[in-house]
């Protein structure tokens, strides 16, 4: 079955109860580029919404922003009702949860030590470390894979390794709302797959709210209950995947032409793009013949 019809402009009547993590009218930009304009995004609560489009859209900004990274030049981040700004960092690091894009870890920590301090947002002068920072911190390293890596310093690891050891510690944070910065990169497909279904799972066995940013468009419609869309700055469409994710949509985002499908086994939107054929080359293209004739067999007659 396909879903070529266009159902982008769609957009999903918001719930009467006001949402914890808003974006409203921000203007985000660095120095003196600005990367986008009067955006605007509501993150339905105990959802998983995934940011897609092309490199530069503004996904990992709207991001930062939302983590209160990014300072809005115009507009407002609430938290809870509130100016994201005008909170305390504790309270904003018990609430809400970031994995950036890229992280250094200080010279020597172990994988132990670097997730043990997602538990900091906890501790204080009355909460001292406890056996239950000790079960959350070895729950993390093995929900993640690498509690067999626990006590290697992080700067032997592997870039996929590493990226795992930072989930690990994003996780035992323990925060309601988590924000992940392309959390699959450096990562295999088994292990991209692995940390997918782990976000699935905190979102629909623990009811955490994930905000993800991915590159996959397939992987985002397999598991994003909310998707939202961007290109040049600005939201081109965002709800469910099956509602807004079509084939008119794709090509004005990404400008590749393509056909949507059910995923096979999981029912979700699969993105086909268009084959490139041959009629596309132009007839006589020296190139062309050439790699045509080295492909042949050698006992093959030449057209």
């Amino acid at each position: 079955m396909t879903r070529d019809n266009d159902k982008s402009t769609h957009r999903p009547e918001q719930p009467a109860t006001r949402q914890r993590l808003v974006a409203e009218s921000v203007t985000l930009a660095y120095d003196r580029r600005t990367v986008a304009e009067d955006l605007s995004v509501d993150i339905p609560d105990q959802s998983f919404t995934v940011i897609v489009g092309p490199n530069a859209c503004g996904k990992s900004t709207l991001l930062r922003a939302l983590s209160r990274l990014l300072k809005p030049q115009q507009g407002r981040v609430l938290l809870d009702g509130q100016a994201i700004g005008s909170l305390p960092a504790r309270t904003v690091a018990r609430t809400l949860g970031l994995l950036p894009q890229s992280s250094v870890a200080p010279d020597g920590i172990t994988v132990a030590g670097l997730v043990a301090r997602g538990r900091y947002p906890h501790q204080g002068l009355l909460r001292q470390w406890s056996a239950e920072d000790e079960r959350i911190v070895d729950e993390s390293m093995s929900a993640t894979g690498v509690q067999a890596l626990a006590d290697r310093p992080v700067d032997e690891l592997s870039g996929g390794q590493r990226q795992r050891v930072w989930i690990a510690m994003a996780l035992a944070q323990q925060t309601p709302l988590l924000l992940l910065d392309e959390p699959t990169t450096y990562l295999d497909i088994q292990h991209q797959i692995d940390v997918l279904d782990l976000c699935a799972e905190l979102h629909e066995q623990r009811g955490r709210t994930l905000v993800a940013v991915l590159h996959d468009l397939n992987q985002a419609a397999r598991y994003a209950t909310h998707l939202i869309a961007m290109r040049d700055g600005r939201i081109e469409a965002q709800g469910p995947p099956a509602e807004i994710l079509t084939a008119d949509l794709v090509e004005r985002v990404f400008g590749v032409p393509c056909r949507i499908i059910d995923d096979p086994e999981s029912g979700t939107p699969l993105v086909i793009p268009a084959a490139r054929r041959a009629a596309d080359t132009p007839a006589g293209d020296p190139a062309t013949a050439a790699t045509a004739a080295a492909a042949r067999p050698a006992d093959s007659p030449a057209p």
